[in-house]
């Protein structure tokens, strides 16, 4: 059983940097796709950023140039570098996992691409201010 839990999150102003991180334990699939959404209050699920098992990444093109994901040697922690923040970045973050499906990762930012996904973490908050 997929067991991912995300840190991290935090209050910013605009223009600031978080680090997100998510540990995944009991993952022994070599090939994946582990991605981060984010939920605004009022708002659907959307897609910021994924990885692939290959290294491949994806992103959503709002954070294209200022979000960058990465993951561990050991392959068992998931980070996500935001820079740049802006207000509108403002949301519960979630890291997720979709075992044996690479092809998971692309397209990321399309609407209901988390449907793909059958492991969630707890989420962490960011808050940006102005």
């Amino acid at each position: 059983q997929v067991h991912l839990v995300e840190s991290g999150g935090g209050s910013v102003q605009a223009g600031g940097s978080l680090r997100l991180s998510c540990d995944a334990s009991g993952y022994t699939y070599s090939s994946y796709c582990m991605a981060w959404f984010r939920q605004a209050p009022g708002k659907g699920r959307e897609g910021v950023a994924a990885i692939a098992s290959d290294g491949t990444t994806n992103y959503a093109d709002n954070v294209k140039g200022r979000f960058t994901i990465s993951q561990d040697n050991a392959r068992n922690t998931l980070h996500l570098q935001m820079n740049s923040l802006k207000p509108e970045d403002t949301a519960k973050y979630y890291c997720a996992a979709a075992p044996g499906q690479p092809r998971s990762c692309v397209g990321i930012g399309f609407r209901g691409s988390w449907g793909r996904f059958g492991y969630w973490g707890q989420g962490t908050q960011v808050t940006v201010s102005s």
